[in-house]
């Protein structure tokens, strides 16, 4: 693999050996007047003016522009030799995320166009490449200050504010090249476990253009480098089923069941054969783990668990939405884990795939939220369920996520406490999520004004201990509580005895660096900060009614100073105290 800035692979999911990382100096350009279509800039004949560091956003530093104006179109170009290797193979070009619209070509042609701030696409580049040196330029468009986009925490004013951060426009996850075999290649492997029935199942999906071709797929199974499971299986019409039983697998053996105390995976290769004769081979890792709710408890491989979560907002002082490197987020992880968490809300953003890798890996549990739009619209509607839809496709086969958020606070539906078509909005989200995966509980809107859900999860920012621990004595109190001022249910959807949780509160401001900001209650030194800490964290850990709880929030970021982190991710107070914390100690 050459030319290469970071050697891991962006979606370590579904691992080829043959692929080429393209991050790094492009050539950029603003496009204000708008003009680069009349001119034709997508012939790639004409180099840009200035050059910019993919996969950074340009308003983040670490792009080496870091403007934070308004530029809604962007254009992108660079040159780009294919790999001896890569020859007699088609040519896979991914995308991770470009914010919002793209367009991509390859020496003139149109290759790709997407719509979605946070979600991968890819496109066959074979036919439109040349011998020798190739033009890849690609289009964005934003709608900066659109505030029925879906932006998560992206503010459509100039500086950062209130709760919203700086924008972010263009490419911000990685671009890279993958060589599929030309005959037929894996396009996707569906992967879900059954710890009941001790097995796993897997669904393939293949592109082929010899439909005659007898099509199979070796799967190989190992743990610890043990092989475990091996069979061969038939494929017809471009698709196929099976379930692989795993006989090393109990509770307590070789095997055992994924959580974040013992983030057990198993290897699989897959190998898909066509006529007899190998022609693709992926790697990837699945675990075996169940998220259920049993009467009214929320369990994790069939035994109540205990939610202790930390809010995180994922942006970082130089990359904004983007992280440095990998080991950043591999660090955020170890962090999460070090103060006595056991997972992590990802807030108002679809996570980088090596997040959730890391998380696999590590052992921390994810509730994966979309980024929200902040007014509703029929365009909203259809940009935001498609860009769902394609979220929970992406993330569906990773073994911490064990909870999807598609709506959080009423963002998108202000009006869902009367507005039926709200209402209508927020069900169906509901309802596509689980037709999508029926195997994790889903949360309608988080916070308030819940619809139909699986959790009742419930925002509160009080700070005095007696009130959250008479708030929590009884589920009669917590669900008819109001701590926001506004209604936990949306009338006709009252509390059915869903697991409560308390998926926000805290969010205690301390200044420990030259950041300046705010916070939802204040402390004055450590030892303010630690007894605060305990202030909230006690009667959720006493109450014998929440179930889970979700802190706000892992570090500063820009304005708001109400991490437990600063936003360097240096800790406020020891790692340890908050931990002993979260431990009852």
């Amino acid at each position: 693999m050459t030319n290469q800035p970071r050697a891991e692979h962006p979606r370590p999911q579904f691992v080829r050996d043959s692929w080429m990382n393209l991050n790094g100096e492009w050539e950029f350009e603003f496009d204000d007047e708008r003009i680069g279509g009349r001119e034709k800039w997508h012939l790639g004949t004409r180099k840009l003016s200035k050059t910019i560091q993919v996969p950074f956003a340009f308003q983040s530093k670490l792009s080496g522009i870091g403007d934070n104006t308004f530029h809604d179109v962007v254009w992108y170009r660079r040159e780009l030799a294919i790999p001896d290797a890569f020859k007699n193979k088609r040519i896979l070009l991914h995308f991770g995320a470009v914010d919002y619209d793209a367009s991509v070509w390859v020496n003139g042609s149109l290759v790709a166009t997407h719509e979605g701030g946070h979600t991968p696409f890819h496109a066959d580049i074979t036919d439109a490449l040349q011998d020798g040196m190739n033009t890849l330029v690609v289009k964005a468009v934003d709608y900066s200050q659109e505030v029925t986009l879906p932006r998560g925490k992206q503010y459509w004013l100039k500086d950062s504010a209130s709760i919203f951060y700086t924008r972010t426009t263009g490419i911000w996850q990685t671009v890279w090249l993958e060589a599929v075999a030309s005959e037929a290649y894996l396009d996707k492997v569906r992967i879900t476990p059954d710890i009941d029935e001790k097995q796993v199942e897997f669904q393939f999906f293949i592109e082929s253009d010899n439909k005659q071709a007898k099509q199979q797929v070796k799967v190989e199974i190992a743990f610890k480098g043990e092989l475990v499971a091996e069979d061969t299986y038939l494929l017809k019409g471009g698709s196929g089923a099976r379930k692989v039983r795993l006989n090393d697998f109990n509770d307590h053996g070789l095997g055992g069941w994924w959580s974040p105390n013992k983030p057990n995976l198993y290897d699989v290769k897959f190998t898909l054969l066509t006529d007899g004769q190998a022609v693709d081979e992926v790697t990837s890792y699945f675990g075996m783990r169940k998220v259920s709710i049993e009467n009214g408890k929320l369990c994790l491989n069939n035994r109540p668990f205990f939610l202790k979560m930390v809010l995180d907002q994922g942006y970082f002082p130089d990359g904004n939405l983007t992280p440095p490197s990998d080991e950043a987020i591999k660090r955020d992880v170890e962090l999460t884990k070090a103060m006595g968490f056991n997972g992590a809300r990802k807030h108002q953003k679809l996570e980088d795939p090596r997040y959730l890798y890391w998380c696999d890996v590590l052992g921390l549990v994810v509730w994966s939220e979309a980024a929200n739009a902040y007014e509703y619209s029929e365009k909203y509607v259809g940009r935001f369920t498609k860009e769902w839809q394609a979220s929970v496709e992406r993330d569906y086969n990773h073994p911490s996520i064990i909870a999807w958020v598609p709506l959080n606070e009423s963002w998108g539906v202000p009006n869902i406490q009367i507005d039926k078509r709200q209402q209508q909005h927020a069900l169906t989200m509901y309802h596509l999520t689980k037709s999508l995966d029926p195997m994790r509980p889903v949360i309608s809107n988080d916070g308030w004004e819940m619809v139909q859900t699986d959790l009742f999860a419930i925002h509160d920012y009080e700070w005095r201990e007696e009130v959250l621990q008479d708030r929590y004595s009884t589920a009669e109190k917590a669900v008819h509580a109001m701590p926001a001022n506004r209604r936990l249910s949306v009338e006709g959807f009252p509390y059915a005895g869903q697991p409560i949780l308390v998926t926000e509160f805290g969010g205690i401001a301390y200044k420990k660096s030259d950041w300046e900001g705010w916070g939802y209650s204040g402390a004055d030194n450590d030892e303010d900060y630690e007894k605060r800490l305990r202030a909230v964290i006690r009667p959720l850990l006493n109450s014998g009614v929440v179930q889970g709880y979700c802190y706000t929030q892992l570090t500063d970021v820009e304005q708001e100073i109400n991490g437990l982190l600063t936003y360097d991710r240096e800790p406020k107070i020891p790692l340890d105290v908050i931990k002993a914390i979260n431990d009852r100690k």
